[in-house]
């Protein structure tokens, strides 16, 4: 018998939004500065490339519900991660949050700060 076990997560950074064609396409591309403390969600997302990124993230695509449906772990520019089924967006984070903060799949990720939508 299986049983997992969802814990929630609370993410104390400042989340960006990217709702809109513009601010989804250029997400995180060439920022010169890793992230601290900080995450971008991309929604509607279900993937996601690194092309221009100077810099690797830990991405972490959700459900609608903001439960976790997939982790990349520590991603490097140039790569990409393919479509995820079910993956309504892709919330990137600072490249080792995953581990420090023990984020796994059917986690529901909760955010303490406030969202700052960018304008395109």
């Amino acid at each position: 018998m299986l049983i997992l076990k969802t814990k929630i997560i609370n993410l104390p950074y400042r989340i960006n939004i990217a709702n809109n064609f513009w601010t989804r396409f250029k997400g995180l591309q060439f920022q010169k500065k890793p992230l601290v403390e900080e995450g971008l969600l991309i929604t509607p997302c279900n993937s996601i490339h690194m092309f221009f990124m100077r810099f690797p993230i830990d991405v972490v695509f959700l459900y609608q519900s903001n439960n976790v449906v997939k982790i990349v772990s520590n991603i490097n520019p140039w790569r990409i991660v393919p479509p995820v089924k079910d993956a309504h967006s892709a919330l990137e984070l600072p490249s080792g949050t995953i581990i420090e903060k023990n984020i796994c799949v059917d986690d529901k990720i909760t955010f303490i700060q406030k969202f700052n939508k960018l304008i395109a």
